[in-house]
């Protein structure tokens, strides 16, 4: 009972903000009904726009799902030993991801030129995410680690690593968070689809409600102490 109270810490929290995000996306989409006007490969874009939606909530619930487990409970390396039960773990973690990427880009392409705003704004945007995201990705690989950030410490309990603090990292102790979903609003200026914005910026926001709700709280309980 103690370690299903811990499992399940935070998440009425989870669940709450969900449903308020939810339901302030519907309200603007009833206001712009205009926003999902379009289709591509047989669905509409309002097929589209909620599978965009709804692929981060699985991603999140799954990473909130098998961190807990594996965290207070050992359930996978239990049953499979660390290494597989780790590159198991990542497999669904990086397919999830790039679903998130995959279907923004669709939604863009089904709802394109929708974004009333001038080309080269939009194109003046994505020079300015690019450089970031790169600069991302390359802190990670180089000081952060690929393992660290799909969450290795809380599979191996004697991984414990000191927080980052360069690279990217020496600006934004969560650059992930701030600078990595910047990604998924490149679709929707490219082709200036303002559906595919709406969706990144779900992404975004909703990204954050696994920051307080399940990755800082783990954070504390495994390091005790958490930017």
């Amino acid at each position: 009972m103690h370690n299903a109270k811990k499992i399940f810490k935070y998440q009425f929290w989870h669940v709450l903000v969900l449903i308020a995000l939810l339901f302030i996306i519907k309200l603007y989409l009833e206001t712009n009904p205009e926003l999902l006007v379009g289709h591509v490969w047989g669905l509409t874009t309002k097929t589209w726009f909620c599978l965009a939606i709804t692929v981060p909530i699985l991603h999140q619930v799954y990473v909130w799902l098998v961190w807990r487990l594996e965290l207070y409970q050992h359930s996978f390396t239990k049953s499979f030993g660390l290494d597989r039960a780790f590159k198991r773990y990542a497999i669904g973690f990086s397919l999830l991801f790039v679903s998130r990427l995959i279907t923004i880009s669709i939604l863009a392409y089904s709802s394109k030129d929708s974004l009333a705003i001038h080309p080269m704004i939009a194109y003046a945007l994505v020079v300015v995410i690019t450089p970031l995201v790169l600069f991302l990705a390359y802190s990670v690989k180089k000081y952060f680690t690929i393992k660290r950030a799909y969450g290795m410490d809380h599979f191996d309990k004697h991984y414990r690593e000191p927080f980052v603090k360069q690279g990217i990292f020496k600006y934004t102790d969560n650059g992930m968070y701030v600078v990595g979903l910047m990604v998924l609003y490149l679709p929707g200026l490219l082709l200036l689809s303002k559906a595919a914005i709406v969706a990144a910026l779900f992404n975004h926001v909703y990204i954050w409600v696994h920051y307080y709700c399940t990755e800082r709280p783990d954070m504390l309980e495994i390091y005790g102490d958490t930017p």
